[in-house]
């Protein structure tokens, strides 16, 4: 499996993936950034009582729909390496597992993303510092804002790559994934077994927890279902 993503890195080195991966986050927090900076007056008044959780909730919101959208994309760019060069056949004409391949992918594809969550952290950091908040940042509540969307979207990730890696044409992921990135702004009125809704880690509990644990669960049935699929058909 390490060779496998020593491979995959070499395939994505030349591509526009590993600047996709920093886009995200800094698009994120630039947009906080020019947010707080126009209303700065207005947004600490409203935030008053905790200047650094009202950040972190801003670059919240912004950050479930850039992850959804940007999970759409890398998947299908990943995926699409294979595709445009058909060289699906000769590598799994290796003696290599179809299993150990599609799994290499999609490695790849949560690492790159929790790369992503990382760097939209470090980001909020730097940025509640630049808006002097002072340094009492609530590192917990700040990871779990960062990351836990990102494990709550599993099931996504999961749906994602099997459409891209098992159709050539692209435009139908990428399709799926806009068009569930739109649904997931609208998912609060929602049902909550709805995995739209669940990045927006809100279910009448009000435990945000429960959206995670449903999406790795989810995520890792999908996982394994995309993985029989894939090592049952006959790549042409």
């Amino acid at each position: 499996m390490a060779r496998l993503l020593g491979s995959e890195l070499i395939k994505i080195k030349r591509k526009m993936i590993l600047f996709l991966v920093f886009l995200g986050p800094f698009g994120v927090i630039a947009l906080e950034a020019v947010n707080f900076g126009v209303r700065y007056d207005w947004l600490t008044g409203v935030y008053k009582d905790d200047l650094w959780k009202g950040l972190i909730g801003e670059v919240s919101m912004l950050s479930v729909p850039t992850i959804l959208i940007g999970l759409t994309i890398l998947t299908s760019m990943i995926a699409n390496i294979e595709h445009q060069t058909n060289a699906w056949k000769q590598l799994l004409a290796l003696p290599i597992s179809k299993t150990k391949v599609y799994s290499a992918k999609f490695l790849l594809t949560v690492i790159l993303l929790l790369i992503s969550c990382f760097l939209l952290m470090v980001g909020t950091i730097i940025l509640g510092l630049a808006l002097k908040f002072g340094t009492s940042i609530p590192l917990v509540y700040l990871f779990k804002m960062c990351f836990y969307p990102f494990l709550a979207a599993l099931p996504i990730l999961a749906l994602q790559i099997w459409l891209a890696i098992t159709l050539k044409n692209q435009a139908i992921p990428l399709t799926v994934g806009i068009l569930g990135t739109i649904i997931s702004m609208y998912a609060v009125a929602f049902p909550d077994w709805v995995p739209w809704k669940w990045p927006l880690l809100l279910n009448e509990w009000g435990k945000p927890i429960f959206s995670v644990i449903a999406g790795i669960l989810l995520g890792f049935i999908i996982y394994l279902v995309s993985i029989l699929d894939f090592s049952r058909r006959e790549v042409k």
